[in-house]
Order: C-alpha cells, then structure tokens, then sequence
C-alpha cells in the first residue's frame, strides 16, 4: 500500500483515501512529505525507492523515474536488504557528489540471507555486509547458514568455509540457480515422426566436440563435388513444445551451465544426453542447413533449411581432428577415411572463408581456462587455445548462423554486438599509447583496432592487447531487432546451432518452423541477455572460490603475476595456478602488464580475496 502511495504523490495523483490520508500525516509529522495547498510533494531531502543489492555498491531505484536512480554505498544501507521500499536521506558531500542513506525500511518482506560468521558477527557472503547479532554465539567462525532478514534466526545451516564441496551451493544459490538441482519436470513419451523429414542418414556426418562433451548439438558432412555444406543440429524444438512445462522450465534457465566439477543442463539429461543429442551410430532427428557454397566469391550461394534425420557416422574430438589437419590420421577405420577425405578440403576452404570475414571482423588471441578439480580442490589447469579444429567448427556453425538470421527478416531473435563509440575508443588508444603501442585513431573503428592489433603484434604484446580492446567493447546481447554484430563483422547474425544448451537458438527454430514471432519476444531476448551475464558471473565466482583454496594452501609461496589494474593494484597469475586474481598490498605504481614474482601472504575464502606483495 506504501508503494503505491508515494507513487501516486510522485506522479502527482492526489485522490487519496481517508486510509492514505493518515499514513500521508505520518510522514508530514517526519516533514518526509510536504503539503503544498491541497497537494502532497515528497520532500526534495529524501528519496524513496527499491533497493537493488549489487556485489560492491547498491542501487536505489526511483519509484517513479528511472533515471533518477542512486548509488549508495553498502555501509549506507542501515539494515534494509534487496527488494526492500525503502526511505533513503539525500548527503551532499563537500564534492558536491549528491549521496544518500537509508533512514527506514518502509516496506521488506521476510526473506533469507546467506552468511558466515566471523569474529561473532554474521557477514553476508555476497556482499560482506556485517550484521551485528546475539544469535552467533553458538558458531563458530566461518561457519555458513540461511538466516532470515529480520531476526537474524538460523533457517537452515549449510556447512564450514573450510569444506571445499560447499563452494557449488554458495555460486548456485548466491546467482539463484540452486532451484537446478531439484526442480524437474517429466519428459512426455514421444512418437516418431520421419514421414515429413528428409532421409540424410547414409551421408557420413560427423561431430567435433571437446572429450568430454556429452551433448552433440551439431554435426557436419560436405559433399567437395557439389561444393554442398551440410550443417545438422539437433532438433530440439520437436521434443521441447512451446508453452510446455518443459519449456517453460528451459526458459527460466535459458542455458546449460558448466562448472569445472560438473554440467548442469538446460534440458534434462533424457533430452541433452540423449534423445536430442547428435550420438555417434544413433539416428536422430536434425533441422538442417544444406549451404552452396561459392569458392571464388567465398560466400553462400544459396542456402536449403528442413527437417531431417541423420545418423553421426563418427563423433571426433578436437584433439583428434588437430591430429589430422596436421598430417597426422594415426589408425583409421574405412569411415574415419571417408570422413577425413572431406575435412581436409573443408578446412582448407574454411580458412579462406575465415580469412575473408576477418577483413571486416576481428580475430582475438582468447583462451580458456579448463580448472581440473579433484576432491572438490583444484587440481591443474588446462588453457585452451583457438585450434585448426575449433576454427573448422566455427566457421561452420558462423555460416548457419548467418543464413539463419536471413531467413527470418527484419524482426526475429538475433544476436548482437554494437559497435564502441567515440570515447571506449579514445580511452583505448590512450591505454594502448601508455604500454608503447603507437596508435591512433584511423577512419573507421575497424580500422582503429586492426591497426592497434598490428602495432602490438610487433612489440610482442599482441595478446595484453586484444585483453584491453575485448575491455573496450560492449557485451553482446539478443535483440528481436537486427543491429547487426560489430565484433564479427556481420550485417546479420543469430544464433542457430546449439539448441541443447541456448534457449535462444531453440525460439529461432520456432520461428524458423511456424514463419511466427512469439508475442513476448522482447521479454525472452531480455531475460535470456540477463540469464546469460548472471550465470557468467556465477561461473567466475565458483572458480574464484576454488583458486582462493588453493591460495589459502599456498600462503608463502611464489607465483609470477602480471599487472591487469593499475588503479586496483590487481594481478593476474600467467605461471603455476594460471588465472587466479589477487591484490598486490605493496604495489608502487609498476606498468600495466608487466610481470613481477609475488608471494601470497593472505586469502578469505568467503571472499576470495588473495592479497600478495612484490618480491
């Protein structure tokens, strides 16, 4: 009722009932709200909004206008929590900054709180929020538990810092997805349907996939004669219907998450596993793209979408693959020879195709960090780097991406990546200028950065580099509207070949398949964007936690770092534990980028920092 009250005082709505009326000469009494004539104001000292709680600062969101939101710190919050209406006191600092503090929770509701004792205070693990209680007395430190936001009371204990296996429940319930590990839907019986389907089960497909993948959502087979690509993905959209529990349930997560201890899907593993999955010697039902490919203008001529079965003659791994593109096809079976007799030209063809897309696209040095964990404790880790085998996938699949996204016109589900404007830019080459790159603006962003590239190329520090340019660049996103993707150069792109793991994908082929948007099609592309973002961050957070353990262990050891934030006096380990952050206590100002010996003398497992000085 609070709400909509001071709503309607802001919006200057000034029928109230005689209910309103006593509540408004409450806050009079407070001289929150001022009377003017017959009408109400709020007064200009004080705010009222929704707290949004983020990791390092809070939001407090204006009821009514958006863009008068403030920026509080975590020290002003007074106990109000997120999600609270709460009232906030405006602070004009001596800098003029207008700051504020929350005076009063109007509205909370009762919720739970996840924190860890230290030093007899709860602490909230994802801010680290301090909440001064008597009812810590009977834990101790670094233990964790749910308490509720009002009487600080235990609702459920969950474990000790010190156990390594409950760094999955923090990650999952922190970024609200512990809901994976219990919340199930049934997977209805499914009848076969082939009679609408074209039969492509004696081309040899094959799939390409890491080795420990287990869902296949795309596989390949081109036909060198005809100059014919074969892109075949899973059919999801045949077993996922819309509107389904199932579905609905795939929305909610719109992606599979991959943790370094295990896979959480986006559809059940009956689904991801099998059914859907492109499994070697199995039949299954596929939407195809047939590609035509023209060598000389290294393009796609034309381009068939329909429904198919397939059968993926042999799945690969990419280390495999490598193998042979390098000359080296180890023993091979008269189907693995069909099959590499057709990727060495494709490859061959892919890299021309690459090497075209580049002129208006980027080519950045990215690799990914595998963490390999054992008994929950991190183990080694494996870099993965770009491969002739990834690029052969990946050209593949950005060639059905394309077509895809052409199929369905102006309007539909695409991805995409606009284009940095006139200040990331300038700050770029500025950043870039201070490590000794000389660069400079040029007559197009392109041009800009593939010059930046080719300067950095020659100074060794290519890959330092492409870390600041990816910096620069907005984060990509899914629009109903084509923008167009400005990081690979496209005019038009969506993404169409992972419909196992992307709810994206699996609303493409709908709309493929029915030729019709789904009416809430900018609140899919919203929630989908926003999953995506949160559940990067719940990944990050999980592999913080298990670099932190092994940091604690390691206290007193050296590691060779390099500078990544001047301002932060932030490091990155490129030696040992390749990937674990940390803070330099005793930094002076070193260049950015430059590598130096530290040892770890400190590490809070509830916040993963690891603290490290020069040596």
């Amino acid at each position: 009722m609070l709400k909509e009250l001071f709503k309607k005082i802001s919006e200057q709505e000034f029928k109230f009932s005689n209910q309103e009326k006593e509540l408004i000469d409450d806050y009079i009494k407070d001289d929150v709200i001022i009377k003017n004539g017959e009408n109400y104001e709020i007064n200009s000292k004080y705010k009222i909004g929704i707290l949004k709680i983020d990791k390092n600062f809070a939001i407090l969101e204006d009821l009514v206008n958006p863009i008068k939101n403030i920026k509080l710190e975590l020290d002003a919050l007074n106990g109000a929590f997120n999600n609270d209406l709460v009232l906030a006191k405006r602070v004009f600092n001596p800098r003029s900054k207008i700051k504020a503090k929350i005076i009063k929770v109007i509205e909370g509701k009762k919720a739970e709180i996840l924190v860890y004792v230290k030093d007899g205070s709860f602490f909230t693990l994802k801010e680290n929020i301090e909440l001064k209680s008597k009812n810590t007395k009977k834990y101790k430190d670094e233990d964790v538990l749910l308490i509720d936001n009002k009487e600080f009371n235990e609702i459920r204990f969950i474990g000790n810092l010190n156990e390594p296996n409950i760094d999955e429940f923090i990650s999952l319930y922190m970024y609200e997805e512990l809901y994976r590990n219990t919340e199930k839907v049934e997977v209805e019986e499914f009848k076969e349907d082939s009679s609408n389907r074209i039969d492509l089960r004696d081309l040899p497909f094959c799939t390409i996939d890491p080795n420990s993948a287990k869902d296949h959502d795309d596989a390949i087979y081109f036909d060198e004669i005809n100059n014919l690509l074969y892109v075949a993905i899973a059919d999801v959209s045949y077993f996922v219907k819309e509107g389904s529990d199932l579905d609905k349930l795939a929305f909610k997560k719109s992606s599979t998450i991959y943790l370094p201890s295990r896979t959480l899907p986006m559809l059940p593993s009956v689904l991801s596993e099998n059914l859907c999955s492109l499994k070697e010697g199995q039949d299954r039902y596929a939407y195809v793209f047939k590609l035509k490919l023209d060598l000389k203008k290294l393009k796609v001529e034309s381009s068939e979408l329909f429904s198919g079965i397939i059968k993926n003659h042999r799945n690969f791994s990419y280390g495999r693959i490598d193998r042979v593109l390098d000359g080296k096809l180890d023993l091979y079976n008269d189907v693995e020879k069909t099959i590499f007799d057709y990727l060495i030209p494709l490859y061959k063809i892919t890299k021309n195709f690459r090497d075209s897309r580049l002129k208006n696209g980027y080519d950045f040095r990215t690799a990914e960090n595998r963490l390999k964990l054992k008994n929950d404790l991190l183990e080694n880790i494996e870099v993965e780097k770009s491969t002739a085998s990834h690029q052969l996938i990946e050209e593949c699949m950005l060639l059905a991406n394309i077509e895809a996204s052409k199929k369905v016109g102006a309007l539909g589900i695409f991805r995409i990546h606009e284009e940095p404007d006139f200040k990331a830019l300038s700050k770029l080459v500025d950043d870039v200028n201070v490590l000794g790159v000389k660069a400079k603006i040029k007559d197009n962003v392109h041009q800009t950065i593939t010059y930046i590239q080719e300067e950095a190329s020659k100074l060794l520090l290519r890959d330092e580099v492409d870390e600041l340019i990816i910096q620069s660049l907005t984060q990509a996103k899914y629009s109903s509207k084509n923008l167009g993707h400005f990081g690979l150069g496209f005019k038009s792109y969506s993404h169409f070949t992972s419909p196992i793991r992307r709810y994206s994908d699996l609303v493409l082929h709908r709309i493929l398949k029915s030729k019709k948007l789904p009416k809430d099609l900018d609140d899919i592309c919203t929630h989908i964007s926003d999953q995506e973002r949160k559940i990067d961050k719940l990944v990050w957070d999980f592999e913080d936690r298990k670099y932190a353990r092994w940091a604690k262990a390691n206290i007193g050891n050296e590691i060779k770092v390099k500078i990544v934030d001047t301002e932060k006096a932030k490091a990155v380990c490129y030696d040992k534990v390749i990937g674990l952050k940390l803070v330099i206590e005793n930094y002076k100002g070193q260049k950015l980028f430059s590598k130096h010996r530290v040892k770890i003398v400190s590490c809070c497992l509830a916040t993963k920092l690891i603290v490290a000085i020069l040596v």
